[in-house]
């Protein structure tokens, strides 16, 4: 099946799940709250088939970007008969609960289908059970200060000995913001020696997020090369032929065993041309890229060439029921922190924000790309992500999302009163207007990174 068509077929599929889980949750509250609901569509009219039960009716609509529930007396400048099941006859503490219940249902979905994915498809990387060796080794970070080198194996860290990425990050964790013992196994012209010295665990975050690369700590997550997963159009590593497969051997002759280390030479080296070993099909070659400064959500800022490692080796483990919770917590939490960090980028004017933020058109490549994956894992994380995204963004406080109506009916019981109805009408208008010229600008960026500008050039 041709990609655009599978990209299609699952962006639709998904996009279903996300706008029924979204608007069932209206549904329900509404109609625990004694709302009479006359419509659940899924899609926008004009209306395909249906059928009616009681006083709704139950909707496929012909345009399928979305869906909606219609409530009695919801849209504003509707009349008001005076009918209590109303919604605008509802108290307004009624009222918020019906809007707060889309995207409170988004994050429901998230959190189960993550659990469910964690009971039964837990990836765990190899590396993190296995000796720590170190990869590159950054200049000016705590660990090359120490005199740690690349290659190195630690063999004592505080009282652990022969300890592995997973127990030197737990330890690092009772040992933060303090100076321990650390003990490394060093081969210099084949010979083997170990060699002491003592590390300080600075935690620069200043919070519960540490990370051991803060302190220049990067583990060998490949046996081998580093395996392309993913390039982006127009970035600096499709203009110089990397595809996915690819592996990457060496950085600027620094042999590198993760995506970590050639981003701590990357920026070590500033904006310099990048020269790449890359081994592709039994065959090595080298080629040389420009990296580029990219500042976007979830990572920290810094030069990147554009494209995605694949995930190292691993091995598969089924969850029990609280394990999974827990996991599930810890990524939805996490991402969700991600997610908030690119719309506070977006707001303080942060450059390329915008263009990293997919809209429909990426969002549909995404999703293709995932379902043309061997199994059903990346489809179900990417699902849960797209629903933990939708009901963050349906919380912003803007007009014609369900923010905006909990915003707006704060402030009205602030007051004690209702706001002009002309007033909110025109506050809607603006909004719309806005929020149709970011997705254009959005679905622009879209089109432009699948290349179809520049095929447009003569």
């Amino acid at each position: 099946m041709p990609f655009a068509l599978v990209s299609i077929i699952s962006f639709l599929i998904v996009l279903s799940i996300m706008v029924v889980v979204h608007e069932l949750g209206h549904f329900i509250v509404a109609k625990l709250c004694g709302v009479r609901v006359e419509t659940f569509s899924l899609g926008f009219p004009p209306r395909l088939f249906g059928f009616k039960y009681g006083d709704t009716d139950y909707c496929v609509s012909a345009l399928p970007f979305g869906g909606y529930v219609k409530m009695a007396g919801e849209m504003p400048g509707s009349e008001t008969t005076g009918d209590p099941h109303e919604f605008s006859a509802r108290p307004r503490w009624q009222r918020i609960l019906i809007a707060v219940a889309g995207p409170v249902s988004n994050f429901i979905l998230a959190f189960v289908l993550m659990a469910g994915f964690y009971m039964m498809h837990n990836e765990v990387l190899l590396y993190v059970d296995q000796p720590a060796v170190l990869d590159f080794v950054p200049q000016n970070s705590a660990a090359a200060r120490a005199g740690l080198r690349s290659g190195d194996r630690i063999v004592r860290f505080d009282g652990d000995q022969n300890p592995t990425w997973d127990q030197m990050d737990s330890r690092a964790a009772l040992d933060m913001n303090s100076t321990v013992p650390v003990t490394v196994q060093r081969t210099v012209d084949g010979q083997t020696r170990e060699f002491s010295t003592e590390l300080y665990l600075a935690n620069p975050t200043k919070s519960d997020d540490f990370d051991l690369s803060t302190l220049g700590l990067l583990p060998r997550e490949w046996p081998g090369a580093v395996k392309i997963g993913d390039v982006m159009p127009d970035d600096p590593a499709a203009k110089a032929g990397l595809k996915p497969g690819d592996s990457i051997v060496a950085l600027d002759g620094q042999t590198v065993h993760s995506v970590a280390a050639m981003v701590a030479i990357l920026n070590q080296n500033g904006n310099k041309t990048a020269n790449l070993l890359v081994e592709r099909g039994g065959h090595e070659f080298v080629t040389s890229v420009q990296p580029v400064w990219m500042d976007s959500g979830g990572e920290e800022p810094g030069y990147r060439l554009g494209f995605s490692g694949d995930l190292p080796p691993y091995r598969v483990e089924q969850l029990p029921l609280a394990a999974a919770v827990k996991q599930s917590v810890g990524y939805n939490v996490r991402n969700s922190g991600y997610i908030l960090d690119v719309l506070y980028r977006l707001v303080t004017h942060h450059s390329g924000v915008l263009q990293q933020i997919s809209g429909p058109v990426g969002i549909a490549r995404m999703t293709g790309e995932a379902a043309e994956m061997h199994g059903w894992e990346p489809l179900v994380g990417l699902t849960a992500l797209i629903s933990l995204d939708l009901g963050i963004m349906n919380l912003l406080p803007i007009p014609i999302l369900d923010g905006g109506m909990i915003l707006m009916l704060v402030i009205e019981s602030i007051l004690r009163r209702d706001i002009r109805q002309e007033v909110k009408e025109r506050v809607i208008q603006v909004a719309f207007v806005m929020i149709i010229l970011i997705f254009a600008i959005i679905t622009v960026n879209d089109v432009s990174k699948l290349g179809f500008f520049s095929r447009l050039k003569p």
